[in-house]
């Protein structure tokens, strides 16, 4: 019979197996993805109550009303990005920091704007925990991208808006890629992947999903 340190290590292990078969059932396909997926546990990024569903293929509550994704659609996204491994990333929504840090082993730099200063200080922590070097956090309001860093190979944006915003297009390089959730936040929202082309843009819609809003401005949190 197991002790209970060794059963909790099987069950976590069984638990991790079975989070790698989910995205992969679900489409989640690309090597590096899964690879990087495989690496970055989950399980950091989820506290308090929830802590024991990180394995799920469910999104969960996170600080400041936000949450973390479903890890399904974190690969995806991340599968649609076709992130290589010379490119400048903006993410747009750092939230629990789960997917700037999934994004930091397939990219050269990426860049992660969160409106919620608590956001930013809690993950800040852990991408130094995690020896992350290659991410840069900061609060600022994401609806207006990062334009003294621009222009990006890639943007990827983790909250719903009417339409791509404009200024994230602008801040997109020619060749380069944004993902992005697109509706109304009370109705269900497209998935869309906008590739930028040298006279404009294509347009292509990959799933339904469901985002918190994006909002413009600061959060009120300290």
């Amino acid at each position: 019979m197991m002790t209970t340190g060794k059963q909790f290590e099987h069950d976590l292990a069984e638990q991790k197996m079975q989070f790698l078969f989910t995205l992969r059932s679900k489409g989640v396909t690309d090597k590096r993805v899964l690879g990087a997926m495989e690496k970055i546990d989950r399980g950091l990024f989820v506290r308090g109550t929830f802590a024991e569903r990180a394995y799920e293929d469910t999104p969960l509550p996170i600080a400041c009303g936000q949450t973390i994704s479903q890890p399904s659609v974190v690969g995806l996204m991340t599968q649609a990005l076709e992130v290589g491994p010379r490119d400048k990333v903006l993410e747009v929504g750092t939230g629990s920091g789960y997917q700037a840090a999934i994004l930091s082993q397939l990219a050269r730099r990426v860049y992660t704007v969160e409106r919620h200063r608590r956001l930013v200080r809690t993950t800040q922590e852990l991408f130094e925990k995690l020896d992350l070097t290659n991410v840069i956090g900061m609060a600022s309001d994401g609806s207006y991208g990062l334009p003294e860093q621009a222009p990006f190979d890639r943007i990827i944006v983790t909250a719903a808006a009417e339409d791509p915003p404009g200024p994230l297009l602008a801040q997109l390089k020619v060749g380069g890629i944004m993902v992005v959730p697109v509706g109304q936040s009370d109705a269900v929202q497209s998935l869309i992947k906008v590739t930028r082309h040298e006279h404009g843009f294509d347009y292509n819609e990959l799933r339904p999903v469901r985002f918190v809003p994006l909002l413009e401005g600061l959060g009120k949190d300290a």
